[in-house]
């Protein structure tokens, strides 16, 4: 099972891991907080303090075509935060 799926590059996670040293991740649904410490630790060599997620709920979208109104949602997805301790940093550019 993939644990970690991508990390999430926003302006308010970004603003967040400069200040704080907290990395914010979108992990497998059924991924628990012990799995998700494994796997940012193996991944980036780092040493993880604290681990907390959250569910982001879906979106409902609509968008106009030429016959009629097209609604969906979005899908839902999980979210870790994960605080390193300190000294450590994690570099997600490096591979660019």
């Amino acid at each position: 099972m993939e644990v970690l799926v991508k990390p999430l590059i926003t302006e308010k996670a970004t603003a967040i891991s400069e200040k704080t040293g907290r990395y914010s991740f979108v992990v497998d649904r059924n991924a628990n907080k012990l799995e998700i410490k494994k796997a940012v630790e193996a991944m980036y060599g780092v040493t993880v303090e604290k681990v907390n997620t959250m569910v982001a709920p879906g979106k409902k979208k609509s968008r106009n075509t030429k016959s009629k109104v097209v609604t969906g949602n979005t899908g839902r997805y999980k979210k870790a935060v994960v605080t390193l301790q300190s000294g450590n940093t994690i570099d997600f550019y490096s591979n660019i």
